[in-house]
């Protein structure tokens, strides 16, 4: 008969004989991580790292493996392509990451087929989860930060504004929604502009705004929000004492210190500031800079790369090390935990992400540009998809 201490020794080194015979576990990370996204590739890449010092790179006795693909931007083809690449060949356990909505909608073709749990840490648009099931947001929504801003708006004694986005699903999903809840609430639309992705010129628009006399601007440009933005200060638009009123990818903080000036006093909604003040968020801030001091501060898809391999950790150590997709999306329905942005949820019977949204002022601190958190929406539900 074994010992206590031998039969201790003998379950130990059984467990680490099953683990090391454990397949790894395989993530493919599809997204724009060169060009205009450099930047955000390099916060992704050091929020994985900071995820793996904090969590490790085991899960339930399986060695984590990030296979990543960059699929050059708004190219759904491109994307659909590599999300099959990393299912069919790499046989990718989970499929995560995805910035356009359109390339978004070509990988749900590739997570339903293949039913593999997909989890979005950037794509904004509506219409992308209902018809794929084995997809999640760990982002947000274009409705729940334009919502909450034009809330805010009204609420400040702001009554008209002029629209200016991108010619494309999710800036038309943005324009649509800031001017449905703006004027349901009271405000008017002086005019609306849609701008081609490859526009190069702002001042024509810049002008038309201007000529409006409108008391605010709602931007959903998107990363050319630069290009609006410096064509907006040479032309003396601060001077009319419209403000700016944006989603907050335009003034992301991987985009803050080339805005410099340009952005200073724009009102964002997101659903996360580096300014955050939490424990969690500032460990997270630390860890990344550890791992890439190029890296001062997360970015909101960072902080949803982090939370969605959070997400993974929590599905596979519930099924015990397996990934079987039904089961997966059965645990991620519902799911809640504490991020860095705050609390989050899963939505049960959505699949999308349910946070608060903070309204923010680009402000000099320190001779640093931040999002300064100004007014707090608690646990904001997409308004069309409740």
């Amino acid at each position: 008969m074994l010992s206590a201490t031998l039969a201790c020794a003998v379950a130990i080194a059984l467990t680490r004989a099953a683990g090391a015979d454990a397949p790894p576990l395989k993530i493919g990370f599809v997204a724009t991580l060169s060009g205009a996204f450099t930047q955000s590739g390099k916060a992704a890449d050091a929020a994985i790292a900071a995820f793996f010092k904090e969590h490790g790179d085991t899960v339930a006795g399986r060695k984590v493996v990030i296979i990543k693909r960059d699929d050059g931007g708004n190219a759904p083809e491109n994307a659909r392509r590599l999300a099959q690449e990393l299912v069919v060949s790499e046989q990718v356990d989970f499929l995560m990451g995805i910035v356009y909505s359109t390339n978004a909608l070509a990988v749900g073709d590739v997570s339903t087929k293949a039913k593999k749990p997909t989890f979005i840490t950037n794509a904004a648009a509506n219409g992308i989860l209902e018809p794929n099931p084995y997809m999640a947001r760990f982002s947000y929504t274009l409705g729940e930060l334009t919502t909450p801003l034009a809330q805010w708006a009204l609420k400040n004694n702001i009554k008209t504004a002029y629209i200016i986005c991108l010619d494309y699903s999710a800036g038309l999903d943005a324009a649509s929604g800031f001017q449905s809840a703006f004027t349901g609430g009271g405000g008017k639309i002086l005019g609306e502009v849609h701008v081609p992705i490859s526009a190069q010129d702002y001042s024509p628009y810049v002008q038309r705004i201007k000529d409006a006399k409108p008391q605010a601007v709602f931007v959903a440009l998107n990363v050319s929000g630069h290009s609006f933005l410096t064509a907006w200060d040479a032309a003396g638009g601060p001077a009319t004492g419209a403000k700016i009123l944006a989603t907050g990818d335009l003034t992301s903080e991987t985009m803050l210190p080339s805005l410099a000036d340009t952005a200073l006093g724009a009102i964002t909604a997101m659903n996360y500031s580096a300014t955050h003040n939490s424990a969690l968020n500032r460990q997270l801030a630390r860890d990344m800079h550890a791992a890439d001091n190029s890296i001062d501060a997360p970015d909101f898809a960072s902080v949803a790369t982090y939370d969605a391999l959070q997400a993974i950790y929590k599905t596979v150590e519930a099924q015990k090390g397996n990934v079987e997709p039904d089961k997966t999306m059965q645990l991620v329905r519902g799911l809640k935990f504490e991020s860095p942005r705050g609390p989050i949820e899963i939505d049960a019977r959505t699949r999308d992400i349910v946070q608060n949204i903070y309204i923010r002022r680009v402000e000099k601190v320190d001779g640093k540009y931040q999002n300064t958190e100004i007014a707090t929406y608690p646990q904001v539900h997409d308004p069309l998809e409740k």
